[in-house]
């Protein structure tokens, strides 16, 4: 009689919620498409994970779409742990595009050249951010990235972290600037990292003042559109502030710094 197959390893961390919306990652997907495309061009068959991608697949199959506008020969893995989402989602693979049960540990054959996590550490506890990360950029193909940010429930704020295999670079501040009154309203969508470090004292909270200060300044471009605002207060903001993007960049009502500029202290 042959031995009984060992048991299963559980997967690493705890179900979420599952809350999803179709085009609810937009902005992050065209910002990876944008600052990840070439480097998954250059990749051999490479391969992106939407970890923890919720109720409904709609963000996976999205990112696959958005990718390959950037990198054709891309494929995307979407991993859920709980077990039932990953069998709905089943009817939705295609070529490119698959559903499997996992969690932390991405239980893939090779390293993925790409790792989007959104939403998924909002429910942990901010002293678990950091082992989450290191899991997940040992994980990462060399000159891979992971993406780890927060959301609202139709997209329109977003705050994400890019992280390399050495750790945290970039974040990243988008919105629908129709919606925006203040640029410090995108505070709410913090990533776990930073959402409890916007008191007096600690860079981020600075930050998110200067910008709002920024904001008011450039208040008479308003007459020529949100736009146009957010552009002038951008270009005031990165006087101060390490500011790695672009015009081009800002006008999808962006802003990237520098990781350093805004770590906890």
């Amino acid at each position: 009689m042959a031995p009984p197959a060992p048991p299963a390893k559980r997967p690493v961390g705890t179900v979420t919620r599952g809350t999803t919306n179709p085009n609810r990652l937009r902005r992050m997907d065209r910002w990876i498409a944008d600052a990840h495309g070439a480097a998954l061009r250059r990749a051999d068959a490479p391969l992106a994970v939407d970890l923890g991608y919720g109720a409904a697949p709609w963000t996976a199959v999205e990112l696959l779409q958005r990718l390959r506008t950037a990198a054709p020969a891309v494929s995307v893995v979407g991993i859920e742990i709980e077990p039932a989402r990953v069998a709905a989602a089943k009817p939705y693979e295609r070529d490119g595009l698959t559903f499997r049960h996992g969690g932390f540990e991405v239980p893939l054959d090779g390293p993925p050249a790409l790792i989007r996590a959104a939403n998924v550490l909002r429910q942990y506890d901010e002293g678990e951010v950091a082992a989450v990360w290191a899991r997940l950029c040992a994980r990462l193909a060399p000159g891979g990235l992971l993406v780890e940010g927060t959301c609202d429930e139709i997209g329109r704020r977003h705050v994400w972290v890019g992280l390399g295999p050495e750790g945290p670079r970039t974040v990243t501040f988008a919105t629908r600037l129709g919606s925006l009154e203040h640029p410090s309203d995108l505070a709410e969508r913090l990533p776990k990292a930073l959402i409890h470090r916007n008191v007096p004292g600690e860079p981020v909270h600075a930050f998110l003042r200067d910008f709002d200060r920024a904001w008011a300044t450039a208040a008479p471009y308003a007459s020529l559109g949100a736009r146009q605002r957010w552009i002038a207060s951008v270009r005031a903001l990165s006087a101060d502030w390490p500011v790695i993007d672009g015009v081009r960049r800002w006008r999808q009502g962006e802003v990237t710094v520098d990781w350093a500029a805004l770590a906890p202290r």
